[in-house]
């Protein structure tokens, strides 16, 4: 008898890297410890066959099991339409920065549709759930900051106003990519902004970690810090 998705993620999960993984993604206890490679096998054979009804059939109690479904939608071959309807359905069902992130990395279509998935994020950008809102800026961050984009990626930053703390890092880590492929115009934006202090201070930091910045500039950014 054929074994069910479920069953195929359990005999894939190990339980030294569950405890490695659960230390990365704090306050998630629904860990079974399958390394991310696997997933992506997995996924990849699932998308191939009938994915619709894997993904009407799965269920959502493991963090696999959500990571695995948009992972499937990621690789699946369908008009970019249906494919949004999906990652529509799927978004709420992200609590927690791991599977926002590394799904959000491997929506590849979006590259060649940038302007349909620049509309569809819009309402994420606005929204006031925490991971609604990461997930857009981690899809601004991805596939974004590009010579068409950079301006309105920056303006779109500036007006997000949110407590949550992976919003924040997200726009952080947002706004350093930007500052490293487009110094200029970031460093003009962060001699002007309405960042909270936690945000642009994080964006500072972040900028002095990358190895793509020279260290005269890094010390220019440390001084820049907020007290």
């Amino acid at each position: 008898m054929e074994k069910t998705i479920r069953e195929r993620i359990f005999s894939l999960a190990d339980d030294e890297y569950r405890q490695f993984q659960s230390k990365l993604v704090p306050g998630v206890d629904n860990i079974l410890g399958v390394r991310l490679p696997s997933l992506r096998k997995l996924a990849k054979e699932l998308a191939k066959g009938d994915w619709r009804n894997d993904i009407a059939i799965m269920q959502d109690e493991y963090y696999e099991e959500v990571m695995l479904q948009g992972l499937i939608i990621s690789y699946a071959k369908a008009d970019i339409e249906e494919i949004l309807h999906y990652v529509a359905a799927f978004v709420p069902k992200i609590n927690n920065w791991a599977v926002c992130d590394w799904c959000c990395g491997s929506f590849k279509l979006t590259k060649s549709h940038l302007a349909r998935v620049w509309g569809f994020l819009q309402p994420y950008l606005l929204s006031q759930k925490e991971y609604e809102l990461r997930f857009g800026i981690v899809m601004l961050l991805t596939f974004y900051i590009e010579d068409e984009y950079i301006d309105r990626v920056l303006l779109l930053l500036d007006t997000i106003k949110h407590e949550g703390y992976y919003v924040k890092m997200a726009a952080a880590w947002a706004l350093s990519i930007c500052f490293v492929k487009y110094p200029e115009k970031t460093m003009i934006y962060l001699t002007k902004n309405t960042l909270d202090d936690f945000t642009y201070n994080k964006t500072l930091q972040k900028i002095t970690e990358s190895f793509r910045v020279n260290k005269e500039t890094k010390i220019i950014i440390r001084n820049m810090k907020r007290s």
